[in-house]
């Protein structure tokens, strides 16, 4: 079991190393001195144009980390992910991690740092954490200049007469105000953004309307950079371009779409994230390899990072190991039917995180709280919980195989599981079918608690899968969305909402059917529920609206009551960060 005695913070274990300057990390990857955009000398993005000389074609295995259904707390995806690097790296393969910079939301809400934990992580964390090289910036100025510019047509046509639009060079648009999608983002977690009107004041501050905010990394343009492909800059540049202009962000009156070529927007967006198409790179604390590129969140978006990090990292790596978000019923569905259908990559191993933790919640124990201290049912041995809750875990080894893929079991072991829970899992995985069911100490013991892990990635990734998307795009929306509702989620059939059903109409009139689906619900559960813990049955899915994200490629089911914009609990994260008498960043987590 990982060792108690330790108490060194995430945090004070990242400050505590020594980071390899970045270009002897890129060297030993095989990337060129010249090929790299230096952010200081511990990052550094990588050019894009590196694919020229290295080519698009994966070489690598490919290895995708998933989980069973989390706690609020998170259960380790991203420390196992890096530890799994590092495990590797003790093998001696060249190990290479793909993974989301995250976004300031849950850093300064609920679960702190997201660089990974323990001595699993990448570093500097706080630099990972926090700004990192612009690109979420970027993104939300940009998003933010469509909304200023949705508005500002809004405002000028019913100021100007046919004749005064057409001689600045205009066409009329006949913005349908009601029927406007935009809406802006911030970064953080508001609740009191969610509902908002603008256009308040006098005649010159603009024309009031309903609207609100999302955070940042639900944003169509952070989708857009995650799944934006080619196969050096320019061509990405030109696919980046060409999905901006796809974006429709609301209809005309007479109900054809509006576009950000039409709004004339497309340009300046595109401008303004075109270095966000580089990946950055930084470092495990072992000193292996890690590209972090696009952050969208799996419960409101698709929850992987880029395509294009992924091109560099398969060519220049033996494994490379990335991450989906939250459990296999979100992220990793999102990764199969968005991701992997979108780059034609296809993964070699799934990774299955459990946590002794977890599956206690979903055998019925009490509540976990971030910011309380765990029950004591967490915390010493309770065999009948654990059973009880198992049923979560077969679940997600299902989800797995429906995909056509072995899934490798990891218990990812805190200091106060038992062994005797800890071999009960693993029992429970392989007699549900897992290729491999292992335990993993890389939170407190680095790549070398990981080495078992690793080397069951390294048989699984030899072992034959049969990979298949679960739909052909060819289906109706209805018939996407009833497809995982009932074939993933569990659920009885799916129910729509008087909206949904206009938006679905809507989408199908205006030729938008083709696309595939990116559900966006709680992901407490695997219904949309989160108080239906463990395997529910029985339940119908409520879709209450549907959106579009026609630039990045899919729409957005809106299952039961969740938000796109997060709020704050009532002692955040934040409230732990400070500066020190030196100058150190204390309590990021």
């Amino acid at each position: 079991m990982p060792s108690a005695s330790k108490h060194l913070s995430d945090l004070e274990i990242a400050q505590a190393a020594k980071p390899q300057p970045i270009g002897e990390v890129a060297r030993s990857i095989g990337i060129r001195d010249e090929e790299l955009i230096p952010y200081g000398s511990t990052k550094a993005k990588v050019h894009l144009d590196i694919l020229k000389r290295i080519g698009a074609e994966r070489t690598g295995k490919y290895v995708d980390v998933t989980a069973i259904t989390p706690t609020p707390l998170g259960e380790g995806k991203t420390t196992t992910t890096i530890g799994l690097v590092q495990g590797l790296g003790k093998l001696g393969k060249k190990a290479i991690a793909t993974i989301r910079q995250p976004s300031m939301g849950p850093t300064f809400g609920i679960k702190g740092g997201a660089a990974g934990g323990g001595y699993s992580q990448v570093i500097p964390m706080d630099e990972f954490n926090l700004h990192l090289t612009g690109d979420m910036h970027a993104i939300s100025v940009a998003h933010n200049l469509v909304a200023a510019a949705l508005d500002a047509r809004w405002f000028h046509e019913r100021r100007m007469n046919d004749a005064q639009i057409e001689a600045v060079g205009l066409d009329r648009l006949n913005i349908d105000v009601f029927r406007t999608r935009w809406r802006r983002v911030v970064d953080v977690n508001d609740r009191a953004l969610r509902n908002v009107i603008v256009g308040l004041g006098g005649r010159i501050d603009g024309r009031p309307r309903e609207t609100g905010y999302d955070i940042t990394v639900a944003s169509e343009l952070m989708a857009i950079l995650a799944l934006t492909d080619g196969n050096d800059y320019a061509s990405a540049l030109r696919n980046l371009r060409s999905r901006c202009a796809r974006v429709v962000v609301g209809n005309a009156k007479d109900g054809k779409p509006i576009t950000l070529e039409d709004l004339s927007v497309a340009g300046a967006v595109t401008v303004l994230m075109r270095d966000t198409l580089h990946p950055t790179l930084m470092q495990t604390l072992e000193g292996q390899a890690a590209f972090v590129h696009a952050g969208p969140f799996a419960n409101i978006a698709h929850g992987n990072s880029s395509i294009l990090a992924d091109r560099v990292a398969l060519h220049l790596g033996d494994y490379v190991i990335t991450e989906s978000g939250f459990g296999s019923d979100m992220g990793m569905e999102k990764f199969m039917n968005i991701k992997c259908r979108e780059s034609g990559l296809v993964p070699d191993a799934v990774v299955l995180v459990a946590t002794i933790r977890a599956l206690k919640t979903h055998g019925g124990g009490p509540k976990v709280v971030p910011g309380r201290p765990l029950d004591e049912a967490y915390t010493n041995e309770n065999l009948s919980l654990l059973h009880a809750g198992l049923a979560n875990l077969y679940a997600h080894i299902e989800g797995v195989r429906r995909f056509g893929m072995q899934a490798v079991v990891v218990v990812n072991a805190f200091p106060t599981d038992t062994r005797n829970e800890i071999e009960a899992v693993k029992r429970a995985a392989a007699e549900a079918g897992a290729s491999h069911a292992v335990t993993s100490t890389h939170w407190a013991d680095g790549g070398a608690g990981a080495v078992e892990l690793a080397q069951a990635v390294v048989e699984a990734c030899e072992e034959p899968n049969d990979f298949r998307l679960l739909y052909p795009l060819e289906q109706s929306i209805k018939e996407k969305i009833e497809t995982i509702a009932t074939s993933v989620y569990g659920a009885e059939g799916v129910d729509y909402s008087p909206q949904a059903e206009r938006d679905i109409a809507g989408y199908e009139h205006d030729g938008f059917a083709y696309l595939p689906v990116c559900m966006a619900k709680t992901p407490l559960s695997m219904s949309h529920d989160p108080a239906l813990k463990g395997r529910p049955r029985g339940f119908r899915l409520p879709v209450r609206e549907v959106r579009s994200s026609v630039g990045a490629g899919f729409l957005v089911p809106i299952l039961g009551s969740i938000n796109t914009m997060p709020g704050l609990g009532a002692r955040p994260a934040f409230m732990n960060v400070d500066i020190d008498k030196d100058g150190k960043i204390v309590g990021l987590f």
